[in-house]
This record gives structure tokens, sequence and C-alpha cells, in this order.
């Protein structure tokens, strides 16, 4: 994986701490949490806090159930976004992640629970719930902000880049 490079390279104001694409993904796989937002078929908001893991191509990977709203929310509509971090005092970087979400199947359902399961150890033992789904989300458009930095670090990259 080459290193990918800001969209807006004048957004990055910090260059004492670059940010690259090697460096959001160790942020992104440091956190287990997300806020995951989306939109119902009679468009209302709906958010959730979501158990996350993340792979080698910016993928986000959570498993629910398909009874959720934010299940039904996503087969009607499969924009999502997420927020990542931000929920540790005294730590003020995150990640805004816009994407597009899918239910894998066959290989690409395995590779991803492995995915999955490197991050939530105890997630095979939910394999047998009724109605258990995994939605992948592939990145459209991420925005890191670190607002520990004096002046805050802001980069933004476009899905394509990070893939």
């Amino acid at each position: 994986m080459g290193l990918a490079q800001p969209l807006n390279p004048s957004v990055d104001r910090n260059s004492e701490n670059p940010m690259n694409s090697v460096v959001l993904l160790e942020f992104l796989r440091s956190h287990r949490l997300a806020v995951q937002a989306s939109v119902s078929s009679a468009s209302r908001p709906q958010a959730a806090v979501i158990g996350i893991a993340v792979s080698d191509r910016f993928e986000i990977v959570f498993d629910t159930l398909e009874t959720t709203r934010k299940a039904q929310n996503l087969r009607h509509n499969s924009n999502i976004a997420l927020v990542i971090g931000g929920l540790t005092a005294g730590d003020e970087r995150t990640v805004q992640f816009e994407g597009e979400a899918d239910e894998p199947s066959g290989s690409e359902l395995e590779r991803l629970k492995m995915v999955y399961y490197s991050a939530y150890p105890d997630g095979p033992s939910r394999v047998n719930w009724p109605g258990l789904t995994y939605v992948r989300v592939r990145p459209i458009w991420v925005r890191y902000s670190d607002y520990n930095a004096n002046p805050p670090q802001i980069v933004e990259y476009r899905g394509e880049e990070l893939v």
C-alpha cells in the first residue's frame, strides 16, 4: 500500500506531525467504537454506537441484526456516515468517514469476518444469532481532525486514495 497524500494539502496545517494513510489506518484501528448515522426511508435520521473493525483497504466492518433500524435504513439507502474517536477525555482527534455500505457474501464476507474477529474475538459466538448480518463500509470521503495540535491538523482523503 502506497502512502496516500491529503486530498487538499493546504488543509494539512501541521507539517511537524504529517498525516498519511499508514498513520490514519493506525488511528482507525486504535478505536473499536464509532457513531454511525443513516437515513430512514421516511428521511428521518438514525444514529447508533457500533463496534467496528478496519481492513487494510480502509473498509469498516460491523455486525448487526437485520431487524435494526440501521440495517433497514442501509438496505434502503446505502449511504452512511461514521465518526470515530473523540470519545476519550482530553483527546480531540476524530475521523469523519463517509461511505457506502453493503452486506458482503461468499469469500468477501469470510475475509471481512476475519478482520472483524481480529478486533472482536467474541464475534464467532454470535454467528448463530438469528438475523445476524455483517456490514461493510467502503470509504468515499474521510477527514482526520486533530485539535490536540496547535494549529489544528485537518487532512482529507477521497476514498479511491485509500483503497
